[in-house]
């Protein structure tokens, strides 16, 4: 498989949000954050031009309009091009079909997890729980609010599941350390 010239995902949300309408950099940041995906995507201004540029760069886009409200700056307004729609598509298509290697730093100190000790590690993932709580309560919270219909939100209900997923390993793992049936060998066991 060739190598994706553009790869960063907020270009996926950018096209994405192409699909609805042509839009300035600055509604698509607004939009973005309005519908609260900035947990899927790290949105930024500087990154968000810059991808921009990039997807104009390769012809994925193009501006269609150069508007000025009042005596704000000049907003340029964009499109999906032919081939950036095609992009989008394909993109979509092997994303959702080929899992691919990520690298979350929490695996990276689960990996780590004895350093801690028992008591640590124990104490550690217990808060980690208390936030994936929070988490997971004020996502379900806003999620109805958003009024946009599921598809549009389905990656918020996939994020959900994944939380829960987690939460409840990190509890069931910490409750296995405070019994002692996660066995931990070595020094540090205290």
């Amino acid at each position: 498989m060739a190598k994706r010239k553009i790869s960063n995902t907020l270009a996926l949300a950018v096209l994405g949000l192409l699909q609805e309408r042509e839009m300035h950099p600055y509604e698509m940041a607004a939009t973005l954050r309005e519908r609260h995906k900035d947990g899927s995507f790290k949105i930024n201004s500087g990154s968000l031009y810059d991808t921009v540029e990039a997807l104009l760069k390769h012809g994925w886009i193009e501006a269609v309009e150069v508007t000025r409200d009042g005596r704000r700056p000049e907003r340029t307004v964009y499109a999906p091009t032919a081939l950036g729609q095609a992009e989008f598509v394909r993109w979509i298509d092997e994303l959702v079909r080929v899992p691919a290697a990520e690298y979350p730093k929490f695996l990276a100190a689960v990996a780590y997890l004895g350093a801690l000790g028992p008591r640590g590690a124990a104490d550690a993932l217990d808060e980690r729980a208390g936030h994936l709580e929070a988490r997971i309560a004020e996502t379900a919270d806003i999620l109805p609010s958003i009024g946009l219909p599921r598809l549009f939100m389905i990656e918020v209900e996939f994020a959900l599941h994944a939380l829960r997923a987690e939460l409840e390993w990190t509890r069931t793992t910490a409750a296995e350390i405070r019994d002692g049936t996660l066995a931990w060998p070595g020094k540090g066991a205290a």
